[in-house]
């Protein structure tokens, strides 16, 4: 049966998960980190066996898959016999922009329009190139497909992807919203559906993909219809490091009282925003939560705001598809913090929401309710997979190639 390799490469990191397609079982992940250093880490985590950690001299990319390899044929903890029972590679790549509206076989055609795409996604799309030419290099005839976190929302109709600026930077430039985490949101949208026992296309979800980055989508007919990301990750929600939505006259008005360059404001809105910025102590949920606990003003102030807007974009994506009988909680924070989940649905009970707090104290890998059984918006918590949907994918299409 085919096993599919998935990997989601970095600019100084590259992440993996070997999978058997048979039951979609994970037979080892592991990361590699430090990536062009000589104090590499190679994280190997194979299935039922002890994790194996060991620093090396890692250079590039290709270096790094080789090493991979290595661990996953390795005699002791390995997962296989020979490499030659990889039968397919698949790639998280963040941007596809307008052209990849699914998942693709890479070629040459499919190469040379990512690399037309690094200007959208400078800090993601090359860093996922080295991963896919890393891979050539150590397995030359292997199939690989790439899978764009932006593709599912390429179904946005225009009302919700074009800006109010003037047409021509869309015509040029390709100024639009983009959106991403649309592999998560698919994701979860499909395990909704079929844990609700209903047709996807006969729901209306908003689904709260919550991690250090943040976004919510509207999903309607099985489709993204709008989504709080842009043209980039910096819209929308407030997130751990980034400032979400803002007045834009806020920019060249900053850049001028401070003095500031175009790098430093994209710095300070990209990475010293948010949650961390409102907090004074933490972009991490968790740590703000003690602070909260511990009487810190501000924390418990970085914690309303963040929870706020969630509730106006839930709201507003409410009014969009006038109406919404599914709310999705997913990714790191949203799967794990019972705190924020309440917060946001005690907001939200005009909508006929109401939260069962004994469902949502609970802990599960699978997916659940937290609200009552009289609600009218079914509300789950979902946790996301991102790599068992591209290892899907993957599989789906070189399936249907051979």
């Amino acid at each position: 049966m085919m096993k599919v390799l998935v990997i989601n490469a970095g600019s100084s990191s590259l992440k993996y998960q070997l999978y058997n397609m048979e039951d979609e079982s994970v037979l080892a992940s592991g990361r590699v980190e430090r990536i062009g250093m000589d104090s590499s880490i190679v994280t190997h985590e194979p299935v039922d066996k002890p994790e194996v950690r060991t620093v090396d001299e890692i250079l590039d990319h290709v270096s790094a898959v080789k090493k991979v390899l290595a661990a996953l044929m390795h005699p002791e903890y390995g997962a296989l016999k020979s490499m030659d029972e990889i039968q397919a590679v698949g790639h998280r790549v963040v941007h596809g922009g307008e052209v990849f509206k699914s998942s693709v076989l890479v070629t040459n055609e499919v190469k040379l329009e990512i690399r037309n795409l690094f200007d959208l996604a400078p800090l993601h799309n090359p860093a996922h190139m080295m991963g896919i030419l890393a891979v050539e290099t150590n397995m030359p005839n292997i199939p690989q497909v790439v899978v764009f976190d932006t593709a599912f929302h390429q179904t946005m109709p225009e009302t919700s992807y074009l800006y109010p600026i003037p047409k021509v930077l869309y015509r040029r430039h390709k100024v639009r919203r983009y959106g991403f985490h649309g592999t998560s949101h698919q994701y979860v949208s499909e395990q909704a559906a079929e844990f609700l026992g209903a047709p996807l296309e006969s729901l209306k979800i908003v689904s709260c993909h919550i991690g250090n980055g943040a976004s919510c989508t509207a999903i309607k007919d099985g489709k993204s219809f709008d989504t709080s990301m842009g043209m980039t990750p910096l819209e929308g929600l407030m997130m751990g490091t980034r400032s979400g939505d803002l007045d834009p006259a806020i920019v060249p008005y900053v850049m001028n009282k401070e003095e500031l360059t175009l790098n430093e404001v994209n710095s300070m809105l990209n990475k010293h925003s948010g949650m961390l910025a409102i907090s004074g102590i933490s972009s991490d949920m968790r740590e703000v939560q003690e602070a909260i606990a511990d009487g810190d003003r501000n924390a418990k102030l970085a914690f309303d705001m963040y929870t706020y807007r969630m509730r106006k974009y839930i709201g507003a994506y409410a009014a969009a598809m006038n109406g919404i009988d599914t709310l999705i909680f997913t990714a790191g924070v949203g799967e794990n913090s019972a705190v924020l989940r309440k917060a946001v649905c005690e907001g939200l009970t005009f909508l006929g929401l109401e939260l069962d707090e004994t469902r949502n104290a609970e802990r599960s890998k699978h997916a659940r309710y937290i609200s009552t059984d009289s609600s009218r918006i079914k509300v789950l918590v979902v946790p996301t997979n991102e790599e068992l949907l591209i290892a899907r994918d993957t599989y789906r299409i070189v399936q249907a190639t051979v």
